[in-house]
């Protein structure tokens, strides 16, 4: 017996019985209900003419975030509330200020974009409850979204000017009551064409469910394997979607660790980590994709992936963080960099799953930096990410982790250069000798985003930047390190 899925959409409960499984929000929105403001651009999660604005109970608490309905299966919106561009307009048919902004600003020309600009605008507004906006906020919100016709200008006037409408409120209590009722107190089990979509609620569930489906494929932020879908025309098998699962969204500071559940987004867990490493990590939050990626994808299914060119794992692994792992047999921790095996290896058992991933607070002494180089500032996948965390005990290297990403198969630390700097003196001399030695740890590779030579002669250039910036004589703020040319990238 499948159990429907159930949302809220324009106003009323809709429920759905027979799309596939991997049907995305977007084709049920078009094809299905004929809502077809929403756009597709590059059906990938990039160009951001598919966003839609999610709305969902989290502890009771009403979370509404932008996110890519290109990428998204339908079946993850049971319980959830949806809404598309056709329904931010006031009941009496008059423009909501997000939309007036746009128009007096003149931030549409071919249109195309102008749906997914205005539902990351209007997420935004009801964030900021009608209060004006700093810049970095309207570039954090817009970071998804591209246009190749205004030059953006228009936009972000329109983002300050849609604040200084008369305010339209948002009835939120509403919302979540309507969604209360929505809430299941078992898994959902979906069934379609000869697919299931498992939806536990709970750890054991999940346990029992994965334990009883080995083979089954997690789901989480959809936020990779929409593309399997979308880009490969891949056929998924059964899934088991954990974004139902409340305690694999908990985060919590205890013995030292900032304890993350693997379901927790990408922008909470980064907000929670960059409250303790507010200078190490805030730029490589703004950097780690789009607000909308961030808001759907989960911390522990960017590690669970462990892509080579990663942003996450090169800085959890020079810090030392711990990967909890659940299965039948009960729980187990391991150092992050000894969960990859090989690429897309991983050590994982029959019936397991990442519960949480363990970050480690801040140490004494301890210097920490990483640093991204990619082609775009914002949404672009790195070319080269590193990492280095050093205890320094004045001029000496008491110990050095030092970890790439885009440098090999898997994320990997700098095991001879590491070996190499310890109890050495933090100098010139030594920093050279150890940018050398990095060619004996790391044979990249050349693809679209970098040649060989160039990955090589950027790791290297890193971690001459790392000691510019923590030499025991006159150290450089990042900002003098950027001005130095023939040092960075």
């Amino acid at each position: 017996m499948s159990d429907p899925i159930r949302f809220h959409y324009q106003g009323a409960v809709r429920e759905v019985r027979d799309s596939a499984p991997t049907r995305t929000v977007l084709q049920y929105l078009r094809e299905d209900l004929h809502c077809t403001g929403t756009k597709e651009g590059c059906a990938e999660g990039d160009c951001g003419a598919c966003t839609v604005v999610v709305g969902s109970l989290e502890d009771g608490e009403l979370k509404m975030k932008a996110v890519n309905s290109c990428i998204q299966f339908l079946p993850t919106l049971d319980g959830k509330a949806l809404f598309s561009v056709e329904d931010v307009a006031q009941s009496d048919g008059s423009l909501h200020p997000v939309q007036q902004a746009l128009v007096e600003c003149h931030g549409s020309q071919c249109g195309f974009c102008t749906p997914g600009f205005v539902m990351s605008l209007w997420g935004m507004y009801l964030k900021q409850e009608g209060k004006k906006p700093a810049r970095c906020e309207i570039d954090d919100t817009l970071s998804g979204n591209l246009c190749r016709c205004t030059g953006y200008r228009p936009i972000i006037e329109a983002a300050y000017r849609m604040s200084e409408l008369p305010p339209v409120s948002f009835d939120s209590a509403a919302l979540a009551q309507q969604l209360a009722s929505l809430k299941r107190d078992r898994m959902a089990v979906y069934a379609a064409g000869g697919q299931r979509f498992f939806a536990p609620r709970t750890l054991d569930e999940l346990s029992a469910v994965r334990a009883e489906h080995p083979a089954a494929l997690l789901l989480a932020g959809s936020t990779d394997i929409g593309l399997w879908v979308t880009k490969q025309m891949r056929e998924l098998g059964d899934i088991i979607y954990l974004g139902h699962v409340d305690a694999l969204k908990a985060i919590a500071e205890a013995d030292g660790y900032i304890d993350i559940g693997a379901g927790a987004t990408l922008e909470d867990a980064y907000a929670a980590i960059c409250r303790h490493y507010p200078e190490q990590l805030k730029e490589m939050w703004q950097r780690f994709a789009s607000l909308p990626i961030r808001q759907a994808g989960t911390f522990g299914g960017n590690v669970a992936n462990g892509s080579p060119i990663g942003d996450s794992m090169p800085w959890l692994i020079a810090i030392g963080a711990q990967l909890v792992l659940r299965g039948p047999q009960g729980e187990r921790s391991m150092p992050l960099e000894d969960f990859y095996l090989g690429y897309q290896q991983k050590d994982l058992q029959a019936g397991e799953f990442v519960r949480a991933v363990r970050v480690p607070l801040p140490q004494e002494g301890i210097q920490f930096r990483t640093y991204k180089l990619a082609k775009r500032f914002d949404q672009d996948v790195s070319a080269v990410c590193a990492a280095f965390a050093f205890k320094l005990e004045g001029d000496v290297v008491a110990s050095a982790r030092i970890a790439f990403g885009g440098m090999a198969a898997t994320p990997k630390r700098a095991a001879q250069t590491e070996a190499f700097l310890a109890g050495r003196r933090w100098d010139e001399a030594t920093v050279k000798a150890a940018m050398q030695l990095l060619a004996d740890d790391y044979a990249p590779l050349s693809d679209m985003r970098a040649s060989s030579g160039y990955r090589m002669q950027a790791a290297q250039n890193l971690l001459r930047r790392f000691w510019f910036e923590t030499r025991l004589e006159q150290p450089l703020a990042s900002a003098q390190v950027n001005a130095f040319k023939g040092v960075t990238i």
